[in-house]
């Protein structure tokens, strides 16, 4: 049995191909050795009778809890009155554990004044590095679906994701995530105030029209209330899952036909 080491290169190439896409500590550690003695519990934080807990920094390393999170993200999100201003909000937000582990915040992309608002899950590792939605892959193949039913980007949509940091690993956002996350977009979505929404995948179409199944619903039209009017809303599946299941690309391109039907008689 050989006993040349790999070059860097080589194994950082093997790391890439296993889906290794971060290092979460300069020290590499033995999981199979014996644990270490747990710590004790910290005292839960109580706040004063009639007084809201305060809201705990990134850089401690701690947070607040989700309950209190979503309340100051629901705060700050209803002061913002322009996007840049909600822009602004997020990116001093420290609510939300992802943060501490993205490079940047994901905000929009497109023309805010477009007729027709996407929403997407959350940033993978693409977006991450460019601080811009769908840019990767799956990005590449949304803007095919777009040209497809000859819609442009940087014209004649505008994109934004459900979260606006990227989850490690590109898993799927938890519920809590979602929650804290949740007054950002709907917030952004009023002030797009598009006539159109649609819903890219499932955690965005559970999130903002309580879809369970995007199988069932996709192409299928629903309503979203802004709070300033409701607006008709397409679930439709995410690239990313058309790249895995590529024979799914049929309802895809269904889907689409239904969307530039509606868009041609708004």
């Amino acid at each position: 049995m050989s006993s040349v080491e790999p070059h860097p290169a080589e194994l950082i190439a093997w790391y890439a191909e296993m889906g290794v896409t971060e290092a979460l500590d300069e020290t590499p550690h033995d999981h199979f050795a014996a644990p270490r003695p747990a710590a004790p519990a910290r005292p839960a934080l109580v706040p004063v009778a009639g007084q809201a807990a305060p809201m705990r920094h990134a850089s401690s390393g701690e947070f607040a809890p989700p309950d209190e999170a979503a309340l100051s993200a629901r705060a700050l999100a209803r002061e913002a009155r322009t996007l840049d201003e909600l822009k602004a909000a997020m990116a001093g937000f420290e609510g939300c554990a992802l943060k501490a582990t993205a490079k940047n915040l994901v905000f929009a992309d497109g023309n805010p004044a477009a007729r027709v608002m996407l929403v997407g899950e959350a940033p993978g590792a693409d977006e991450d590095r460019a601080g811009l939605p769908f840019v990767g892959r799956s990005g590449q193949l949304l803007d095919r679906m777009l040209g497809a039913i000859g819609l442009t980007r940087a014209e004649q949509v505008y994109i934004a994701n459900l979260l606006p940091w990227r989850p490690p690993g590109n898993r799927t956002p938890t519920p809590q995530e979602v929650a804290i996350c949740l007054p950002f977009i709907q917030r952004q979505i009023e002030l797009v105030d598009p006539d159109i929404l649609v819903c890219v995948g499932r955690p965005s179409s559970m999130a903002l029209l309580e879809v369970k199944s995007i199988m069932a619903a996709r192409g299928r039209w629903l309503e979203y209330d802004s709070g300033k009017r409701r607006i008709p809303a397409l679930p439709i599946l995410h690239p990313a899952y058309l790249l895995r299941s590529p024979l799914d690309k049929r309802l895809a391109w269904r889907d689409l036909r239904t969307l530039k039907t509606a868009i041609e008689t708004l």
